[in-house]
Protein backbone atom coordinates (compact mmCIF):
# COMPACT_ATOMS: atom_id res chain seq x y z
CA UNK A 1 0.00 0.00 0.00
CA UNK A 2 2.99 2.30 -0.47
CA UNK A 3 1.97 5.61 -1.92
CA UNK A 4 -1.60 5.43 -0.64
CA UNK A 5 -3.11 8.95 -0.53
CA UNK A 6 -3.52 9.45 3.21
CA UNK A 7 -4.60 12.84 4.57
CA UNK A 8 -1.49 13.90 6.43
CA UNK A 9 -3.21 16.88 8.05
CA UNK A 10 -1.48 19.51 10.16
CA UNK A 11 1.20 19.45 12.80
CA UNK A 12 3.71 16.93 11.50
CA UNK A 13 6.10 18.02 14.26
CA UNK A 14 5.70 19.54 17.68
CA UNK A 15 3.72 22.79 17.38
CA UNK A 16 5.92 25.83 17.94
CA UNK A 17 3.61 28.76 17.28
CA UNK A 18 1.07 29.90 19.86
CA UNK A 19 -1.72 29.59 17.28
CA UNK A 20 -0.93 25.91 16.85
CA UNK A 21 -0.20 25.07 20.47
CA UNK A 22 -1.80 21.90 21.74
CA UNK A 23 -3.21 22.25 25.27
CA UNK A 24 -5.31 20.30 27.72
CA UNK A 25 -8.28 22.34 26.50
CA UNK A 26 -7.96 21.54 22.78
CA UNK A 27 -6.02 18.29 22.42
CA UNK A 28 -9.03 16.24 21.29
CA UNK A 29 -10.17 18.84 18.75
CA UNK A 30 -9.26 18.99 15.07
CA UNK A 31 -6.76 19.90 13.74
CA UNK A 32 -4.75 19.69 16.98
CA UNK A 33 -5.56 15.98 17.40
CA UNK A 34 -3.46 15.04 14.37
CA UNK A 35 -0.43 15.77 16.54
CA UNK A 36 -1.75 15.21 20.04
CA UNK A 37 -3.14 11.69 19.56
CA UNK A 38 0.42 10.41 19.16
CA UNK A 39 1.82 12.61 21.96
CA UNK A 40 -0.73 12.10 24.73
CA UNK A 41 1.80 11.52 27.51
CA UNK A 42 3.11 15.05 26.87
CA UNK A 43 -0.34 16.47 27.58
CA UNK A 44 -2.01 14.26 30.21
CA UNK A 45 -0.13 12.61 33.11
CA UNK A 46 0.48 8.98 32.16
CA UNK A 47 1.77 5.77 33.71
CA UNK A 48 4.17 3.52 31.80
CA UNK A 49 3.06 0.02 30.85
CA UNK A 50 6.51 -1.50 30.55
CA UNK A 51 7.49 -4.03 27.91
CA UNK A 52 10.35 -6.55 28.08
CA UNK A 53 13.00 -5.66 25.48
CA UNK A 54 14.58 -9.10 25.84
CA UNK A 55 11.32 -10.75 24.77
CA UNK A 56 10.62 -8.59 21.72
CA UNK A 57 9.52 -10.67 18.72
CA UNK A 58 10.00 -9.11 15.26
CA UNK A 59 7.08 -9.13 12.87
CA UNK A 60 7.84 -10.57 9.43
CA UNK A 61 6.55 -8.69 6.39
CA UNK A 62 4.73 -10.30 3.47
CA UNK A 63 3.81 -7.18 1.43
CA UNK A 64 0.41 -7.33 -0.19
CA UNK A 65 -1.41 -4.52 -1.98
CA UNK A 66 -4.85 -4.16 -0.40
CA UNK A 67 -5.52 -0.60 -1.51
CA UNK A 68 -7.93 -1.55 -4.31
CA UNK A 69 -10.06 -3.98 -2.29
CA UNK A 70 -13.66 -2.91 -2.81
CA UNK A 71 -16.55 -2.97 -0.36
CA UNK A 72 -20.20 -1.99 0.04
CA UNK A 73 -21.47 -0.37 3.24
CA UNK A 74 -24.58 -1.40 5.12
CA UNK A 75 -26.40 1.64 3.72
CA UNK A 76 -25.47 0.80 0.13
CA UNK A 77 -22.39 2.94 -0.56
CA UNK A 78 -19.42 1.59 -2.48
CA UNK A 79 -15.78 2.25 -1.71
CA UNK A 80 -12.23 0.96 -1.84
CA UNK A 81 -9.77 0.57 1.01
CA UNK A 82 -7.45 3.37 -0.16
CA UNK A 83 -10.30 5.84 -0.22
CA UNK A 84 -11.61 4.75 3.16
CA UNK A 85 -8.21 5.23 4.80
CA UNK A 86 -7.78 8.69 3.35
CA UNK A 87 -11.32 9.82 4.11
CA UNK A 88 -11.31 8.63 7.73
CA UNK A 89 -8.18 10.53 8.86
CA UNK A 90 -6.08 7.40 9.31
CA UNK A 91 -2.80 7.93 11.16
CA UNK A 92 -1.71 4.29 11.01
CA UNK A 93 -2.97 1.08 9.43
CA UNK A 94 -1.59 -2.44 9.70
CA UNK A 95 -2.94 -5.81 8.62
CA UNK A 96 -1.57 -9.17 9.77
CA UNK A 97 -2.38 -12.54 8.29
CA UNK A 98 -1.03 -15.57 10.15
CA UNK A 99 1.12 -13.11 12.10
CA UNK A 100 2.81 -11.60 9.03
CA UNK A 101 2.46 -7.95 8.05
CA UNK A 102 0.60 -7.60 4.76
CA UNK A 103 0.52 -3.82 4.86
CA UNK A 104 1.70 -1.06 7.19
CA UNK A 105 1.45 2.68 6.74
CA UNK A 106 1.83 5.84 8.82
CA UNK A 107 0.63 9.42 8.37
CA UNK A 108 0.40 12.75 10.20
CA UNK A 109 2.64 12.75 13.31
CA UNK A 110 2.69 8.97 13.78
CA UNK A 111 5.72 6.71 13.31
CA UNK A 112 6.43 3.05 14.00
CA UNK A 113 8.06 3.78 17.36
CA UNK A 114 5.45 6.27 18.58
CA UNK A 115 2.38 5.28 20.62
CA UNK A 116 -1.06 6.48 19.54
CA UNK A 117 -4.04 6.80 21.86
CA UNK A 118 -6.66 4.12 21.25
CA UNK A 119 -9.50 5.52 23.37
CA UNK A 120 -12.09 2.77 24.01
CA UNK A 121 -9.87 0.03 22.62
CA UNK A 122 -8.45 0.48 26.13
CA UNK A 123 -11.66 -1.10 27.43
CA UNK A 124 -11.00 -4.28 25.47
CA UNK A 125 -7.39 -4.50 26.66
CA UNK A 126 -8.66 -4.12 30.23
CA UNK A 127 -11.31 -6.76 29.58
CA UNK A 128 -8.61 -9.19 28.46
CA UNK A 129 -6.56 -8.42 31.57
CA UNK A 130 -9.57 -9.24 33.76
CA UNK A 131 -9.31 -12.83 32.54
CA UNK A 132 -5.93 -13.24 34.23
CA UNK A 133 -7.35 -12.21 37.61
CA UNK A 134 -10.33 -14.52 37.15
CA UNK A 135 -7.99 -17.40 36.32
CA UNK A 136 -5.86 -16.71 39.41
CA UNK A 137 -8.93 -16.61 41.66
CA UNK A 138 -8.47 -12.95 42.58
CA UNK A 139 -11.64 -11.84 40.79
CA UNK A 140 -15.04 -13.56 40.60
CA UNK A 141 -17.10 -12.29 37.66
CA UNK A 142 -20.33 -13.35 39.37
CA UNK A 143 -19.57 -11.61 42.67
CA UNK A 144 -21.18 -8.31 43.67
CA UNK A 145 -18.84 -5.40 43.06
CA UNK A 146 -19.21 -4.36 46.69
CA UNK A 147 -17.27 -7.50 47.65
CA UNK A 148 -14.24 -5.64 46.30
CA UNK A 149 -15.33 -2.00 46.49
CA UNK A 150 -17.67 -1.47 49.44
CA UNK A 151 -17.33 2.30 48.98
CA UNK A 152 -19.47 1.95 45.82
CA UNK A 153 -22.51 0.69 47.75
CA UNK A 154 -24.50 3.91 47.30
CA UNK A 155 -23.72 4.30 43.60
CA UNK A 156 -25.19 2.76 40.46
CA UNK A 157 -22.87 -0.20 41.08
CA UNK A 158 -24.13 -0.90 44.59
CA UNK A 159 -26.22 -3.93 43.59
CA UNK A 160 -24.40 -4.84 40.35
CA UNK A 161 -22.08 -7.77 39.74
CA UNK A 162 -18.64 -7.75 38.15
CA UNK A 163 -20.21 -9.41 35.09
CA UNK A 164 -22.65 -6.52 34.68
CA UNK A 165 -19.66 -4.16 34.65
CA UNK A 166 -17.75 -6.34 32.17
CA UNK A 167 -20.66 -6.58 29.73
CA UNK A 168 -21.97 -2.99 29.93
CA UNK A 169 -25.32 -4.06 31.35
CA UNK A 170 -25.30 -1.87 34.48
CA UNK A 171 -28.53 0.12 34.97
CA UNK A 172 -26.77 3.45 35.27
CA UNK A 173 -27.94 7.06 35.04
CA UNK A 174 -25.20 8.52 32.84
CA UNK A 175 -25.28 10.15 29.41
CA UNK A 176 -22.36 9.42 27.07
CA UNK A 177 -22.48 12.69 25.12
CA UNK A 178 -18.96 13.55 24.01
CA UNK A 179 -19.89 17.00 22.73
CA UNK A 180 -21.92 18.30 25.69
CA UNK A 181 -19.83 21.08 27.28
CA UNK A 182 -21.71 21.04 30.60
CA UNK A 183 -23.18 17.58 31.23
CA UNK A 184 -22.17 14.26 32.73
CA UNK A 185 -19.37 13.62 30.29
CA UNK A 186 -17.65 16.95 30.82
CA UNK A 187 -17.68 16.43 34.60
CA UNK A 188 -16.31 12.94 34.00
CA UNK A 189 -13.47 14.23 31.83
CA UNK A 190 -12.52 16.89 34.34
CA UNK A 191 -12.41 14.24 37.07
CA UNK A 192 -10.20 12.11 34.80
CA UNK A 193 -7.71 14.94 34.24
CA UNK A 194 -8.59 15.17 30.55
CA UNK A 195 -9.93 18.73 30.71
CA UNK A 196 -8.80 21.81 32.61
CA UNK A 197 -10.65 22.62 35.81
CA UNK A 198 -11.68 26.05 37.08
CA UNK A 199 -10.02 25.65 40.47
CA UNK A 200 -7.29 23.01 40.85
CA UNK A 201 -7.54 23.21 44.63
CA UNK A 202 -11.10 21.89 44.55
CA UNK A 203 -10.64 19.50 41.62
CA UNK A 204 -12.32 16.12 41.80
CA UNK A 205 -10.89 12.72 40.99
CA UNK A 206 -11.98 9.77 38.90
CA UNK A 207 -12.91 7.32 41.62
CA UNK A 208 -14.92 9.83 43.64
CA UNK A 209 -16.82 10.59 40.46
CA UNK A 210 -17.49 6.88 39.80
CA UNK A 211 -18.80 6.37 43.33
CA UNK A 212 -21.22 9.27 42.86
CA UNK A 213 -23.00 8.04 39.71
CA UNK A 214 -26.66 7.29 40.31
CA UNK A 215 -28.53 4.12 39.50
CA UNK A 216 -31.16 4.13 36.76
CA UNK A 217 -34.48 2.34 36.96
CA UNK A 218 -34.69 -1.22 35.67
CA UNK A 219 -32.69 -4.37 36.22
CA UNK A 220 -28.97 -4.82 35.79
CA UNK A 221 -28.27 -7.31 33.01
CA UNK A 222 -31.36 -6.52 30.94
CA UNK A 223 -29.88 -4.36 28.20
CA UNK A 224 -26.51 -3.32 26.82
CA UNK A 225 -25.94 0.32 27.77
CA UNK A 226 -22.64 1.78 26.66
CA UNK A 227 -21.12 4.15 29.21
CA UNK A 228 -17.39 4.63 29.64
CA UNK A 229 -17.38 4.92 33.46
CA UNK A 230 -18.14 1.18 33.63
CA UNK A 231 -14.70 0.46 32.21
CA UNK A 232 -12.89 2.83 34.55
CA UNK A 233 -14.79 1.10 37.32
CA UNK A 234 -13.47 -2.23 35.99
CA UNK A 235 -9.92 -0.90 36.23
CA UNK A 236 -10.60 0.08 39.84
CA UNK A 237 -11.92 -3.43 40.51
CA UNK A 238 -8.78 -5.00 39.03
CA UNK A 239 -6.54 -2.85 41.18
CA UNK A 240 -8.49 -3.61 44.34
CA UNK A 241 -8.68 -7.35 43.61
CA UNK A 242 -4.95 -7.60 42.86
CA UNK A 243 -3.69 -4.98 45.31
CA UNK A 244 -1.51 -3.49 42.57
CA UNK A 245 -1.51 -0.60 40.11
CA UNK A 246 -3.20 -1.18 36.78
CA UNK A 247 -0.15 -0.27 34.68
CA UNK A 248 1.95 -2.83 36.56
CA UNK A 249 -0.47 -5.74 36.33
CA UNK A 250 -1.05 -5.02 32.63
CA UNK A 251 2.70 -4.85 32.00
CA UNK A 252 3.52 -8.04 33.89
CA UNK A 253 0.40 -9.90 32.82
CA UNK A 254 0.22 -9.08 29.11
CA UNK A 255 2.58 -6.47 27.66
CA UNK A 256 5.80 -8.26 28.58
CA UNK A 257 4.55 -11.50 26.99
CA UNK A 258 3.26 -10.51 23.54
CA UNK A 259 6.67 -9.65 22.07
CA UNK A 260 6.03 -5.91 22.37
CA UNK A 261 8.82 -3.66 21.09
CA UNK A 262 7.79 -0.51 22.96
CA UNK A 263 6.15 0.40 26.27
CA UNK A 264 2.52 1.46 26.28
CA UNK A 265 0.98 4.18 28.44
CA UNK A 266 -2.25 4.91 30.28
CA UNK A 267 -3.37 8.33 31.44
CA UNK A 268 -3.97 8.84 35.15
CA UNK A 269 -5.95 11.36 37.17
CA UNK A 270 -4.46 13.67 39.81
CA UNK A 271 -4.46 10.79 42.35
CA UNK A 272 -2.95 8.24 39.98
CA UNK A 273 -6.14 6.37 39.00
CA UNK A 274 -5.77 4.83 35.53
CA UNK A 275 -8.21 5.83 32.79
CA UNK A 276 -8.85 2.25 31.65
CA UNK A 277 -11.94 3.30 29.69
CA UNK A 278 -9.96 5.24 27.12
CA UNK A 279 -6.52 6.40 28.19
CA UNK A 280 -4.16 3.81 26.70
CA UNK A 281 -1.62 4.56 23.99
CA UNK A 282 0.50 1.98 22.16
CA UNK A 283 2.39 1.56 18.90
CA UNK A 284 0.62 0.19 15.86
CA UNK A 285 2.74 -2.97 15.78
CA UNK A 286 2.25 -3.71 19.47
CA UNK A 287 -1.51 -3.30 19.09
CA UNK A 288 -1.25 -5.82 16.25
CA UNK A 289 0.73 -8.19 18.49
CA UNK A 290 -1.97 -7.88 21.15
CA UNK A 291 -4.66 -8.60 18.56
CA UNK A 292 -2.71 -11.58 17.25
CA UNK A 293 -2.54 -12.99 20.79
CA UNK A 294 -6.33 -12.68 21.04
CA UNK A 295 -6.78 -14.29 17.62
CA UNK A 296 -4.70 -17.23 18.83
CA UNK A 297 -6.98 -17.92 21.80
CA UNK A 298 -4.78 -16.00 24.23
CA UNK A 299 -1.39 -17.44 23.26
CA UNK A 300 1.77 -15.72 22.00
CA UNK A 301 5.02 -17.46 21.15
CA UNK A 302 3.48 -20.78 22.11
CA UNK A 303 2.74 -19.62 25.67
CA UNK A 304 -0.56 -18.72 27.29
CA UNK A 305 -0.90 -15.00 28.02
CA UNK A 306 -4.66 -14.64 28.54
CA UNK A 307 -6.50 -17.84 29.54
CA UNK A 308 -7.99 -19.57 26.51
CA UNK A 309 -11.27 -20.11 28.32
CA UNK A 310 -11.60 -16.35 28.87
CA UNK A 311 -10.86 -15.46 25.24
CA UNK A 312 -13.21 -18.13 23.93
CA UNK A 313 -15.89 -16.93 26.33
CA UNK A 314 -15.59 -13.46 24.76
CA UNK A 315 -16.20 -14.86 21.28
CA UNK A 316 -18.94 -17.35 22.15
CA UNK A 317 -20.92 -16.24 25.18
CA UNK A 318 -22.17 -12.69 24.72
CA UNK A 319 -25.87 -12.03 25.39
CA UNK A 320 -27.55 -11.42 22.01
CA UNK A 321 -30.77 -10.42 23.75
CA UNK A 322 -29.11 -7.73 25.86
CA UNK A 323 -27.39 -6.42 22.74
CA UNK A 324 -30.65 -6.30 20.77
CA UNK A 325 -32.31 -4.38 23.61
CA UNK A 326 -29.39 -1.98 23.87
CA UNK A 327 -28.54 1.42 22.49
CA UNK A 328 -26.11 0.30 19.76
CA UNK A 329 -28.01 -2.58 18.16
CA UNK A 330 -28.00 -0.83 14.77
CA UNK A 331 -24.21 -0.57 14.80
CA UNK A 332 -23.75 -4.34 14.51
CA UNK A 333 -27.10 -6.04 13.76
CA UNK A 334 -27.15 -9.47 15.37
CA UNK A 335 -24.01 -8.65 17.32
CA UNK A 336 -23.02 -9.25 20.95
CA UNK A 337 -20.79 -7.68 23.57
CA UNK A 338 -18.73 -9.62 26.06
CA UNK A 339 -16.02 -8.51 28.48
CA UNK A 340 -15.50 -5.22 26.60
CA UNK A 341 -15.33 -6.75 23.10
CA UNK A 342 -17.80 -6.49 20.21
CA UNK A 343 -18.64 -9.81 18.54
CA UNK A 344 -19.32 -9.08 14.88
CA UNK A 345 -19.84 -12.45 13.18
CA UNK A 346 -20.25 -15.78 14.98
CA UNK A 347 -19.59 -17.90 11.88
CA UNK A 348 -16.27 -16.20 11.16
CA UNK A 349 -15.36 -15.80 14.83
CA UNK A 350 -14.91 -12.11 14.10
CA UNK A 351 -14.67 -9.72 17.03
CA UNK A 352 -13.29 -6.26 17.52
CA UNK A 353 -12.31 -3.41 19.81
CA UNK A 354 -13.46 0.07 18.82
CA UNK A 355 -12.56 3.55 20.07
CA UNK A 356 -13.81 7.04 19.30
CA UNK A 357 -12.11 9.15 16.62
CA UNK A 358 -11.54 5.98 14.56
CA UNK A 359 -9.53 3.43 16.58
CA UNK A 360 -9.98 -0.27 15.71
CA UNK A 361 -8.57 -3.73 16.35
CA UNK A 362 -10.48 -6.12 14.08
CA UNK A 363 -9.94 -9.88 14.33
CA UNK A 364 -11.31 -12.47 11.89
CA UNK A 365 -10.24 -15.99 12.82
CA UNK A 366 -11.53 -17.57 9.60
CA UNK A 367 -9.28 -15.24 7.62
CA UNK A 368 -6.47 -15.59 10.21
CA UNK A 369 -6.40 -11.80 10.14
CA UNK A 370 -5.80 -8.94 12.54
CA UNK A 371 -6.25 -5.35 11.36
CA UNK A 372 -5.35 -2.27 13.41
CA UNK A 373 -6.39 1.26 12.51
CA UNK A 374 -5.56 4.37 14.53
CA UNK A 375 -6.98 7.69 13.44
CA UNK A 376 -7.66 11.31 14.30
CA UNK A 377 -11.18 11.80 12.98
CA UNK A 378 -12.51 15.28 13.80
CA UNK A 379 -15.67 14.00 15.52
CA UNK A 380 -15.61 11.47 18.36
CA UNK A 381 -18.41 9.47 16.71
CA UNK A 382 -19.06 9.51 12.98
CA UNK A 383 -21.48 6.76 11.99
CA UNK A 384 -20.89 7.24 8.27
CA UNK A 385 -17.15 6.72 8.72
CA UNK A 386 -17.78 3.71 10.98
CA UNK A 387 -19.88 2.06 8.29
CA UNK A 388 -17.11 2.49 5.74
CA UNK A 389 -14.42 1.23 8.12
CA UNK A 390 -16.34 -1.87 9.18
CA UNK A 391 -17.29 -2.72 5.57
CA UNK A 392 -13.68 -2.28 4.42
CA UNK A 393 -12.28 -4.48 7.19
CA UNK A 394 -14.80 -7.19 6.40
CA UNK A 395 -13.92 -6.98 2.71
CA UNK A 396 -10.20 -7.33 3.45
CA UNK A 397 -10.94 -10.42 5.54
CA UNK A 398 -12.99 -11.92 2.73
CA UNK A 399 -10.28 -11.09 0.19
CA UNK A 400 -7.34 -12.60 2.06
CA UNK A 401 -9.22 -15.40 3.81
Amino acid sequence: MDGMPFQAGLMQASPADAADQVTLANWRNAPFNRWSFSHVSEIVPSAIIAHDPASMVPLIAAPTDLSAVGYRTSDGQNGIVAGMLADTFTDGFLVLRQGRILTEHYAAALAANRPHIVFSVSKSITGALAGLLVESGQLDPDAPVTQYLPEAKNSAYGDATVRHVLDMTVAIDFTENYLDPEGDFMRYRKASGWNPVDNPETAGDLRSFLASIRRATGDHGHAFHYVSPNSDFLGWLLERASGRKLADILSEGIWQHIGAEMPAYVTVDRLGAARTAGGMSATLRDLARFGEMMRNHGTAGGKTVVPRAWVDDIVKNGDAGAWARGDMANFIPGGKYRSKWYVVDDAREAFCAVGIHGQWIYIDRKAEMVAVKVSSQPLPVDEAMDRHILAALRAIAAQIG
